[in-house]
């Protein structure tokens, strides 16, 4: 397991909790701290029970921006699968979520998925620079899905 997740173009922050005795507040992402040219098209939150994984599979053009802030732990995995990257082949597995809360900017072509490693549900939210299906979910949807192939060679490892 590591900490640093070094592959071009992934960004991983912490999210600064502001606390106080009523709970406390993140801010998820401001337009002045966001990269330039990545804006989110959409938003959506999953529950993901314990035990569980989603992915891996990858985007040909979509970005995502992931917030893993909630009650539970989880264990994210990024894979360089673009041949053109100086870091192309590099994997890295990291632990994110409840005594860490963080973003996780995924660029097109960047592996990732998730497991919910905590002993509750996990919560998260994504807001990705595409819209899920295009407008009015009429085009296809921009994923290649590896959890279904035995051939895959992206695998959550424990």
């Amino acid at each position: 397991m590591t900490t640093d997740c070094n592959i071009a173009g992934v960004i991983i922050a912490p999210l600064r909790r502001h606390v106080d005795a009523r709970g406390w507040l993140a801010e998820l992402f401001r337009e002045d701290s966001l990269p330039d040219g990545f804006r989110p098209a959409m938003s959506y939150i999953s529950i993901t029970r314990p035990g569980v994984a989603r992915g891996p599979h990858e985007h040909r053009e979509q970005t995502d921006y992931f917030f893993f802030a909630g009650s539970s732990l989880f264990r994210v995995y990024l894979w360089d699968n673009r041949s053109a990257s100086p870091t192309y082949g590099r994997h890295c597995c990291l632990e994110v979520g409840e005594n860490c809360p963080t973003t996780i900017l995924i660029p097109p072509g960047v592996v990732h998925a998730y497991k919910n490693i905590g002993p509750v549900d996990g919560l998260t939210i994504n807001t990705p620079d595409r819209l899920f299906g295009g407008v009015g979910k009429r085009e296809p949807v921009d994923e290649i899905r590896y959890e279904d192939d035995p051939e895959s060679p992206f695998r959550l490892s424990e």
